[in-house]
């Protein structure tokens, strides 16, 4: 379920943060990701729209951060032969396709009957459910949810007590000069070598980057500094917000030499010590978001 920002920093902690990527707003698995989330080398949320993501390494004396385009593949493995695409992660099973649930999830997978479900722990399928849905995910293991053939597929090749591997292939564009410690998803690129894109493969929706909204977005400078920043809109009186185009001219004003855009909109918040510092643009006040980017203690 989604949280607030300023509860997120409050929780861990935080000296400062903002919101971070995009997310599903409504239904039963409201606060999941839009986008790519790699956490700890483990994917959590695949690639979606060909948007790119913010990579963080906290690794040594600073924080560093690159913008980068992400390509995955995954499988499921069962012995040598029994080979099959994931098609997502943690999100809603759509017709055909093959999810993998892991416990960041939550504890079960909320799907419905019209499937199979096999359990994974420790390296072995310890159960498979066939036309039940909402299997519980097993801590340290995994839940791999089908639908039509791939439903099919998990009944034939995984049956209880078989060996199964999840594989994965992380590719990152350019590759960042450290190993991330996470991924998360935005778009659109703001910023590369100092200077606005030509363009962003990223699907957007019409509108999304000639009209003016709240906007958050990452950023470093050439020295090495990072950049989080916030711009309100949707308030006549106060600010009408940015387009995209003048969001990244700011970013350059700071001094970044890359930056990416994130969710914007009534997700749009910026919290310092235990204060939200901007306005947030939803009548009701600060919008409960999917994930967001904290700053720390070390």
């Amino acid at each position: 379920w989604p949280e607030t920002t300023s509860s997120m920093a409050r929780r861990l902690g935080a000296l400062a943060g903002v919101n971070g990527g995009y997310f599903r707003t409504d239904g039963p698995y409201k606060g999941e990701p839009g986008g790519v989330v790699i956490a700890a080398g483990e994917v959590l949320s695949e690639p979606s729209r060909r948007r790119p993501g913010l990579a963080v390494s906290n690794r040594g004396a600073r924080t560093r951060i690159a913008v980068v385009d992400v390509a995955l593949r995954a499988e499921i493995a069962a012995g040598r032969s029994a080979k099959r695409p994931i098609d997502g992660f943690n999100r809603p099973r759509l017709d055909g396709e093959l999810i993998l649930f892991t416990p960041e999830f939550g504890a079960s997978t909320l799907t419905g009957p019209n499937g199979a479900e096999a359990v994974l722990l420790n390296g072995r399928i310890s159960a498979v459910r066939d036309g039940r849905g909402d299997a519980a995910i097993p801590r340290g293991g995994a839940v791999l949810s089908g639908h039509g053939a791939a439903a099919a597929w998990l009944r034939d090749r995984l049956p209880r007590g078989a060996r199964a591997e999840v594989r994965t292939d992380v590719r990152l564009s350019p590759k960042p000069g450290f190993p991330p410690d996470f991924v998360l998803g935005g778009g659109p690129r703001l910023l590369a070598g100092g200077r606005p894109p030509a363009a962003d493969a990223g699907v957007y929706g019409p509108g999304f980057a000639e009209s003016r909204h709240p906007r958050t977005a990452a950023g470093v400078r050439a020295d090495g500094r990072l950049l989080l920043v916030t711009v309100d809109g949707r308030q006549p009186e106060r600010s009408v917000g940015m387009t995209i185009a003048e969001l990244a001219a700011l970013l350059r004003e700071l001094g970044a030499v890359e930056a990416l855009n994130m969710d914007g909109g009534g997700s749009t918040t910026m919290v310092v010590g235990d204060r939200v510092v901007n306005g947030p643009s939803d009548l009701p006040g600060e919008r409960p978001v999917g994930d967001a980017l904290l700053l720390v203690r070390r």
